[in-house]
């Protein structure tokens, strides 16, 4: 039975590394993903200016999505810092809500150290509460099964797994190679090797879940769940 998957995160590249493995895991699978950026992450250069980084952060984020066969959204009229959990936005996020009807939404952990991402995961939970209510819509009202929260660094305060989906190596491959394609994962902005500190966490989890590779996500419910895909 065919799935949807939706990852949203504040910036382009936030779900393109935590989620991007589960993603192309799903894709290869035959199931249908997005990704959803709230912002293009502009401000994200220390040495471009915001106006011409925000053109190649979509080119980028666009590109990254090909390559492990997801769909691609970004809100670029929202700007990188300045997000807000504002009623308009959390209707605009429940309404791409309805129109991908995703069967799984995952979303930043809410505490974090950037705003822009705890805001993001508030849009999240609030855009998937009213993408779910009767209201007067030329969409149907849709709900999101299972809402899950991605391990992201900036994320970790109170962050516990207790869902882990294995990653195959066609996956993380896929992965891999799209995930170049973005320059501060590469470490050309503030030098963090966000490649290799992805690449470690999805071995260290796997060890966990009895894989080669695995991405771990949280709920609040808690437990520890391994899903394996067929």
């Amino acid at each position: 039975m065919s799935r949807t998957v939706l990852a949203l995160g504040a910036h382009i590249g936030d779900m393109d590394l935590t989620a991007g493995p589960l993603l192309a895991t799903y894709a290869l699978n035959g199931d249908s993903t997005a990704i959803v950026a709230l912002t293009p992450g502009e401000r994200g250069h220390p040495r471009v200016a915001p106006a011409e980084y925000k053109k190649q952060k979509i080119a980028e984020g666009a590109a990254f999505a090909e390559g492990i066969g997801a769909d691609f959204h970004v809100f670029d009229d929202q700007s990188d810092g300045f997000l807000t959990a504002s009623d308009e936005l959390s209707l605009r996020v429940a309404d791409l809500i309805r129109r991908i009807k995703p069967d799984v939404l995952i979303a930043h952990w809410p505490r974090s150290i950037h705003d822009d991402h705890h805001h993001a995961s508030v849009l999240a939970e609030r855009g998937r509460f009213y993408a779910g209510l009767p209201m007067d819509h030329e969409l149907p009202r849709h709900g999101v099964s299972r809402f899950l929260y991605a391990e992201n660094w900036e994320d970790a305060d109170g962050f516990t797994p207790s869902v882990y989906v294995p990653v195959p190596e066609e996956a993380f491959q896929r992965w891999r190679t799209a995930i170049q394609g973005q320059a501060f994962a590469r470490g050309e902005t503030y030098g963090f090797r966000y490649i290799d500190y992805y690449t470690a966490l999805m071995t260290t989890r796997g060890c966990l879940a009895g894989h080669e590779r695995a991405v771990a996500l949280a709920t609040h419910a808690g437990g520890h769940q391994v899903l394996d895909l067929p």
